[in-house]
């Protein structure tokens, strides 16, 4: 199992929330962030005045599939969330040793 965290713009959510329920995803979670990568924030202009933006707002989204489903998903938030432009996000893949269900109790690729 793999835990898959994508870091993308607020305007491509929709798209890549589309793409993942096409690929089967069943759940996901969404995160507000902010953080700086290469790109390391901008600069804007407010009221007369020139200030850096030092970290950029971003959504983190995280789903946990199963080993034999994560190339289909990380081809989907890959073609959702690609503008083309330096910050289009990143991809991190994880694995994951245990997931249980709580409701349940199920346990491992059932309680994806």
């Amino acid at each position: 199992m793999k835990k898959v965290e994508a870091l993308i713009r607020h305007f491509k959510l929709e798209d890549v929330k589309e793409a993942l329920a096409q690929a089967g995803v069943k759940g996901m979670t969404i995160t507000e962030v902010r953080g700086f990568g290469r790109q390391k924030g901008h600069t804007e202009v407010y009221r007369g005045t020139e200030y850096t933006v030092d970290f950029v707002p971003k959504i983190k989204v995280e789903v946990a599939v199963g080993d034999k489903d994560l190339p289909a998903v990380l081809d989907a938030i890959a073609r959702a969330a690609k503008t083309g432009q330096v910050g289009d996000g990143k991809i991190f893949v994880s694995d994951l040793s245990e997931v249980v269900r709580i409701r349940t109790g199920e346990s491992g690729d059932a309680a994806i």
